[in-house]
């Protein structure tokens, strides 16, 4: 990966800038990354993007339950899934970087651990990062995988962020497994009384905006992010 730019401290380049890393399979992750970027974009923070786009694509659903558990089964034991080369943004200097993705099988997916083995430590070293989780549940083990990682490429944190979809469990799980095998388990008679939706609610789509605005106001003002809340009975039902 080419060196590093500086900020210009002229123009538009003296604005804070955040760069926002992510992979979403399902489109969860993707939703909400764009709302916080808005949040972000409402407090006059400069939002750059770097999807994580898999050599193969891979698709969602998968199409059946053996796929599924296939998945499933590469996933726990942290399958990496090979990444294409990034972009020159990557190369540039930010006041924040952003690193977001779902949770597979308790862990990083794996998109984002091929990024952080090829890349992490030429684009996280000695940078302020703020990671995302979204989840069906199991946070907690991500974080202490991911944080590792983090730590062994040299990055800077204090804070991070999780959303967990709201259904209950078991069905959460159980409607989770269907989605991704090709079913639609909201539209199951029994099943859809405690799964009717997918993924995350309307409600947290716009708990991370607030969350955006919250971040752009801590940047500029600079104060510490690690002292914004982001463990709400919202985003963590």
């Amino acid at each position: 990966m080419a060196e590093r730019k500086e900020k210009q401290a002229y123009g538009p380049e003296n604005n804070n800038r955040v760069l926002l890393i992510y992979y979403s399979f399902s489109g969860q992750t993707g939703v909400l990354i764009n709302r916080l970027a808005a949040g972000l974009k409402e407090q006059g923070i400069e939002v750059f993007f770097e999807k994580l786009k898999p050599v193969k694509h891979l698709r969602f659903p998968v199409g059946s339950i053996f796929r599924t558990y296939l998945m499933m089964f590469a996933t726990f034991f942290r399958k990496r899934v090979p990444i294409k080369e990034l972009s020159a943004k990557c190369t540039r200097e930010y006041d924040l970087i952003i690193l977001a993705g779902p949770t597979w099988s308790y862990n990083p997916s794996g998109p984002v651990l091929s990024f952080l083995d090829r890349d992490g430590r030429d684009v996280l070293q000695g940078r302020e990062v703020l990671p995302l989780i979204s989840c069906r549940g199991y946070w907690k083990a991500h974080w202490w995988g991911l944080r590792k990682m983090l730590e062994q490429c040299g990055a800077h944190f204090s804070n991070m962020i999780a959303f967990s979809h709201p259904s209950p469990e078991p069905w959460r799980t159980i409607g989770v497994f269907l989605k991704i095998a090709g079913k639609n388990p909201e539209r199951y008679g029994f099943l859809s009384k405690y799964y009717n939706r997918f993924g995350h609610s309307n409600e947290q789509m716009e708990e991370a905006f607030r969350f955006g605005m919250l971040i752009g106001e801590s940047l500029q003002s600079k104060t510490p992010l690690q002292a914004i809340n982001f463990q709400t009975d919202l985003a963590l039902p």
